[in-house]
């Protein structure tokens, strides 16, 4: 379980629970500075120790071993877990070059000393000045707030008043300061990812350079090298969106803050004074409590906010009635009176405020709250509908090779302008989109715009939470099941033009070396509108990155999705299955549904499988041979497999149905002789059809030596089996030739062989 996120609202309320979210934010910080430190002063030992580098690295390697990151939230995207395990990445690193002694590194301060001193002075170190300004702060609203409640009630209304707006000044300045510090310490959470990692990553590169030793070492780490620069690239991009929302988060909250302060209809809580007697003595002692109006349940905690420390055990009792207190009958100010069931006589509360006074007598006498009605006026129409038809028709006409459609915004009052005559049914037919009036980025900005001011997401806000859950689940396949079985719960309205809106950015996903949207940069777009939050926190904006997951989901998967009903029990089921994550696309150009599948890949044999008589032999055919010896081995297997179909369809005593159980529909295995051919083909199976086992020997020949060139990667490609290769951008691959997958070529990288997406590399 990560850091919990700090939610801006507890500013307001400041609740012991709040103090302890944010004490553990502290702890990791002064954790992770001490943790810095000790590097920083590893390296420099590094670089001026020379008959003692051995030893210096693996004290550097066992520190980055131990070291842990914390995220924010209860998931982990697969950049973030990329970047978690990087530091024992590393480690490994320097423990298998311990024993090779070279040079005194050079440049080594540059990029590993100074990035780490300025990220620890400049960022952590205006985390700590801030929460020095945050506990000044609180020691002053508290004292002053004490001082303020201890007037008299029979004081000059007008003296009354000024030091009502007094505290009034000191809390606002509280409140404000409380969220500055939340604000800059989950930022410094958020940039340790990055800005923590990429010195490391540097410094481990000129360490390669230096080591002639460590040469192969050093090719076998490219591949963890490259996955994460693209992991680091994503998280710094969704830290960028991220940051960006949380930051304005702040400003509405600074600017409005009573129309932000979460208050449940269910629940009170806050700090109140209680009346205590002793002796002939009465004081009042702050307590904070919390009421749940359906049980009539009040609990009372000792709590001091200057130290941040409970003091003794928390008390509860059933609520029986509550009074207000007038101002005559006693000296303080705000005070009402409550009687328990459980409890023997009276208590004397006083709240902070008179409005703090009202909200509490509405909680405990059951007066129910007031609710505003949001002024529904964009709404899913026909003629809305119509117009955003012609929108797509139009951008996939002439729209789609801009580079940035749909990221570059168009002038507001243009965008105001053309959704006004849209949405209007007495001009939305006349609206021209193809005039020059109308420019592209002010067509998608009004798109974007109706779909933002819906009154719930097109995605529906009932099913908000099932789509993040579903691209948190840990198999890729499970969570395209998952959300396809989402999509069909969702209204069928907003299911159908949910399906449009999808076909379309699938085409503008196409055109990715034009306009340079590729499916992720959509995600980014599109994400946090169509499913946007019911309520703006913290924990929600932390979930945009799973939002942008579910629309890529949808874009690369849309044809399966919407055409085809999900299996019944949703995907579920597959969650089980021990398969790998599924990894960010935004270093890829072209979409997973642009990579070719792999006939020859299938599951691994299990007992539910014996139940066909061929099945098992088809699962159990893999490849892991050279060519060679591949297309001898393929042949002889699929020869016996289908022989073995053949004779348990010719000895049925009628020739079974398509559909029937027994007549199994096998996958036609052959060269692709051009790109439309593998393409065409990689998806779909065509069914062999028992007419003799001669014609089966027909249909199983294979193609004869293909010539062998040379080619280059277009593309960066993450290997999804061991028998592919990853690479990235501009590698150059040797021994290209078809594959026997359809769609894949098979090359030579550095020594290995593997399969190549054929729409990744061009021939030179």
């Amino acid at each position: 379980m990560g850091l919990p996120a700090l939610e801006f609202s507890d500013c307001y309320v400041d609740s012991p629970q709040f103090r302890e979210r944010l004490k553990s934010h502290e702890l990791e910080l002064e954790k992770t500075n001490k943790f810095i430190k000790e590097l920083i002063k590893d390296g420099k030992a590094l670089i001026q120790a020379l008959k003692n580098l051995s030893t210096a690295k693996r004290k550097f390697a066992e520190s980055l071993n131990e070291f842990k990151f914390q995220c924010i939230g209860d998931a982990e995207t697969d950049d973030e877990i990329c970047i978690a395990k990087s530091l024992q990445e590393f480690a490994g690193v320097l423990q298998n070059l311990e024993d090779e002694r070279t040079r005194m590194i050079e440049n080594a301060n540059d990029v590993l000393i100074s990035p780490l001193e300025r990220f620890r002075k400049e960022q952590i170190g205006a985390a700590k000045e801030a929460k020095k300004k945050y506990d000044k702060e609180t020691e002053k609203y508290c004292t002053v707030l004490e001082k303020h409640l201890s007037l008299s009630a029979k004081k000059k209304e007008a003296h009354l008043h000024e030091a009502d707006n007094q505290v009034d000044i000191v809390r606002q300045h509280f409140y404000e300061v409380s969220l500055e510090y939340v604000f800059k310490v989950q930022e410094v959470q958020e940039r340790k990812m990055f800005e923590f990692v990429e010195p490391l990553l540097a410094f481990l590169q000129g360490l390669f350079t230096y080591y002639h030793h460590g040469y192969e070492l050093a090719k076998d780490f490219n591949h963890f090298k490259t996955d994460l620069t693209i992991s680091i690239q994503n998280t710094r991009n969704r830290f960028e969106s991220t940051r960006s929302e949380v930051e304005c988060l702040m400003k509405k909250m600074k600017e409005n803050p009573h129309e932000h302060k979460s208050i449940s209809p269910n629940t009170m809580e806050g700090y109140l004074f209680v009346q205590e007697k002793r002796s002939f003595v009465s004081t009042w002692v702050k307590y904070y409590c919390i009421y749940h109006r359906e049980p009539k349940r009040m609990t009372m905690m000792l709590f001091d906010q200057k130290s941040g420390a409970k003091n003794g055990d928390e008390e509860s009792f059933t609520l029986k009635s509550c009074t207000r207190r007038k101002t005559d009958s006693i000296e303080k100010r705000f005070c009402f009176d409550i009687e328990a069931v459980d409890r023997p006589g009276v208590i004397t509360m006083q709240a902070l405020s008179e409005e703090d006074r009202r909200l509490w007598m509405e909680a405990m006498d059951g007066r129910e709250p007031v609710l505003y009605l949001r002024h529904q006026k964009f709404l899913l129409h026909s003629n809305m509908i119509g117009f955003i038809l012609r929108a797509f028709h139009m951008l996939e006409t002439r729209g789609t090779p801009l580079v940035g459609l749909y990221r570059i915004v168009g002038v507001s009052s243009r965008v105001q302008k053309l959704l006004s005559l849209a949405m209007d049914p007495k001009t939305c037919a006349d609206v021209e989109l193809d005039s020059t009036e109308w420019e592209i980025k002010t067509i998608t900005s009004a798109i974007k715009h109706y779909l933002r001011m819906l009154p719930a997401p097109l995605m529906t806000y009932q099913y908000q939470r099932s789509f993040i859950i579903a691209a948190k689940l840990d198999n890729p396949e499970a969570r395209v099941a998952e959300i396809h079985s989402i999509v069909h719960r969702l209204p069928e309205k907003n299911r159908q033009m949910l399906e449009l809106l999808m076909k379309h950015l699938a085409k503008v996903a196409s055109h990715h070396q034009q306009n340079l949207m590729t499916v992720a940069n959509l995600g980014v777009v599109f994400g946090p509108t169509l499913l946007r939050p019911q309520e703006e926190t913290v924990a929600a904006i932390m979930d945009i990155k799973f939002q942008n997951i579910v629309i890529e989901i949808l874009i690369e998967n849309h044809e399966r999705i919407f055409k085809d009903m999900p299996v019944s029990g949703g995907g579920q089921g597959n969650s089980q299955l021990n398969l790998p994550r599924r990894r960010s696309a935004d270093s890829k150009a072209p979409s997973c549904s642009e990579r070719p599948l792999t006939l020859f890949h299938t599951p691994s044999f299990s007992e539910k499988d014996k139940g066909t008589p061929a099945s098992c032999f088809f699962i159990k055919l893999k490849i892991n041979i050279n060519y060679n010896f591949l297309r001898i081995k393929i042949m002889l297997n699929l020869c016996f497999l289908f022989v073995c179909a053949c004779v348990c369809v010719c000895r049925s005593p009628a020739s079974p149905s398509p559909t029937s159980p027994r007549s199994p529909s096998w996958p036609m295995f052959s060269a692709p002789s051009s790109p439309q051919l593998a393409s065409s083909t990689s998806s779909e199976s065509s069914p062999v059809r028992c007419v003799s086992c001669s014609g089966l020997l027909r249909q199983l020949s294979i193609a004869v030596h293909p010539p062998l060139r040379k080619a280059r990667a277009l593309y960066a490609c993450k290997a999804e089996h061991d028998s592919e290769l990853s690479f990235i951008a501009g590698t150059i691959f040797e021994n290209v030739h078809p594959s026997r997958e359809p769609g894949w070529l098979e090359g030579t990288l550095d020594g290995k062989t593997g399969l190549i997406p054929e729409n990744y590399v061009e021939f030179v």
